[in-house]
């Protein structure tokens, strides 16, 4: 059973249903029933905190041994009094995951009566940043993700697979194929791999590359010929010039180097009892607009969370239903989070 926003079954069993995904991990159109049936009606947030209080339960009496001192734990199974709606979302471990494509490039939050745009000039150039990462799965089984702004020509034949990318940024995983090579070409530089996964961005001087899984050979011009360049194994980068007279640069990168220049891609960020200061921190080092706390009775609010760190639109959402924040936009782009009046 897949539960929907018109699901008539009892609440606890789809909740207990839903309590059960999450701890195996969510597909992503999984996570979009989610939260559409969690907005359906106000009880089916109550049944996951109910759920999701069991399950803690069951989990902390796994953890008990016979070998160990019986030790009293009075919280375990003591009576619980029922918690507040408002409240309930602080309890449960919720997962925000890219929604409908048309909410998210509208950049709107609900509020907990309508939807509330964020209104000023410079909203829709926060709404492009903030659209969730493309992610595309090729004929192949490979995938690519599309940094905002990216645009790529896929072409497979018999004997090769080709991409092309025309402008931005992309990081491939390719699947394995010993009878046809994966190339990708862009800015006339061309990347040949198997089955690997490595990242590539167009910018106006050069094409960098930086491979983190098995090995790519990069070349300019035609794969093979006198502009070849040295193999790239993982945790490499090659800076590689556009203009053929530019000497390529190759260099090992350092665990937080690679991890900062791969912040753009999408990852599941999990925090428990966080402050709403911590969580935006984070949320701010995986996309390009930022987000700020205007009211200082706001940068402690605690939330025990699990999200997509691209999923900003989806997260404004939670915050404005449940806690009545109000998303505003500020000075270059920001986003202003203030108490509702």
């Amino acid at each position: 059973m897949k539960p929907a926003p018109s699901d008539d079954s009892d609440p606890a069993d789809v909740a207990a249903a839903w309590v059960m995904r999450q701890d195996r991990g969510l597909s992503p159109a999984e996570q979009d029933a989610f939260l559409q049936w969690l907005a359906a009606d106000p009880r089916h947030g109550e049944a996951m905190a109910r759920q999701r209080r069991t399950w803690e339960s069951f989990d902390r009496l796994a953890g008990l041994h016979a070998s160990m001192p019986a030790v009293q734990d009075p919280d375990l199974l003591a009576p619980r009094l029922r918690a507040r709606p408002q409240r309930a979302w602080r309890r449960l471990a919720w997962v925000a995951v890219p929604l409908a494509a048309a909410a998210a490039i509208m950049l709107v939050v609900a509020n907990r009566s309508a939807p509330v745009a964020i209104a000023s000039a410079s909203a829709s150039a926060a709404a492009a940043q903030l659209t969730p990462i493309e992610e595309r799965t090729l004929e192949d089984g490979s995938t690519i993700r599309l940094n905002r702004g990216a645009d790529v020509h896929v072409a497979f034949s018999p004997g090769e697979r080709r991409v092309r990318l025309d402008r931005g940024e992309a990081d491939f995983a390719v699947a394995k194929d010993s009878v046809r090579a994966f190339v990708v070409e862009s800015g006339g530089v061309k990347i040949r791999a198997v089955g690997t996964a490595f990242n590539v961005r167009l910018a106006e001087q050069d094409v960098e590359v930086i491979v983190t899984e098995g090995i790519v050979a990069v070349a300019r011009g035609d794969a093979g010929g006198t502009g070849d360049l040295r193999a790239l194994s993982a945790g490499e980068r090659a800076l590689v010039p556009r203009a053929a007279s530019g000497a390529p640069v190759v260099g090992k990168l350092s665990k937080e180097e690679l991890e900062r220049r791969l912040a753009w891609q999408p990852r599941l960020l999990g925090f428990t009892d966080e402050s709403l200061t911590t969580i935006l921190s984070e949320f701010n080092r995986h996309n390009p607009v930022v987000l700020r706390v205007a009211d200082p009775a706001l940068r402690e609010l605690r939330l025990t969370a699990r999200f997509r760190s691209d999923n900003v639109p989806g997260f404004l959402r939670l915050l404005a239903s449940d806690f009545g924040v109000v998303a505003e936009s500020g000075p270059a782009g920001e986003i202003v989070l203030r108490a509702a009046r």
